[in-house]
């Protein structure tokens, strides 16, 4: 009994080790804003409504369209499908928000189909090699730049993270714990399953 009682201590420990150093992981490179001369800005998709970016998403199309006028990358790829019951995808969405604000049509790539971040990141590598580039500055919140970064690696992009600091997760401790313990578990099921979201 006290051998199992020894073993249990130490997978706890483990557990707990192996979860502080992710969070660190998580946090550390959500620190980083690693914006340089790169061949496309993509901003990965969040929720819309009917054609109106949400708070969140809003924050990231803000930070890539900065980065745009900054002279970042001479293209910007917008990602992300529509749910059930939607009239139009996030993509879209993403596309007239930054027509608006000055980024001509021509310059905007897209796609339109994803529902996940493991599908957006292999549909953006789709549009990256169709049109013959290669490194990519993605833009999305702090907690989520990890998996992404490391997902876009994987699929063969030269990537670099730049997050926007204005999403409204910064400002709410409740929302920015859940959005960690959120990418713990995706990372954790990305690592073990391949498993996407």
């Amino acid at each position: 009994m006290r051998d199992l009682v020894g073993l249990a201590v130490l997978g706890c420990l483990a557990i707990a080790i192996v979860a502080g150093y992710a969070t660190f992981r998580v946090w550390a490179q959500g620190e980083r804003d690693e914006r340089g001369p790169a061949d496309a800005i993509v901003v990965m998709g969040a929720a819309q409504y009917d054609g109106r970016p949400s708070p969140v998403f809003a924050a990231r199309l803000e930070h890539a369209v900065e980065l745009y006028r900054a002279g970042i990358a001479p293209r910007l790829i917008v990602t992300g499908g529509k749910a059930d019951g939607d009239r139009t995808t996030e993509a879209a969405t993403a596309r007239e928000y930054a027509i608006a604000r000055g980024v001509p049509p021509d310059a905007i790539l897209g796609e339109d189909q994803s529902r996940t971040t493991l599908e957006s990141i292999r549909a953006v590598g789709d549009v990256l090699r169709a049109n013959g580039l290669d490194g990519a500055v993605f833009v999305s919140d702090r907690p989520h730049m990890l998996r992404v970064l490391r997902m876009a690696a994987d699929d063969g992009i030269t990537a670099w993270g730049s997050p926007t600091r204005t999403s409204p997760i910064e400002s709410d401790p409740m929302r920015k714990l859940d959005a960690t313990i959120h990418e713990l578990g995706a990372l954790a099921r990305y690592f073990l399953v391949g498993g996407a979201s």
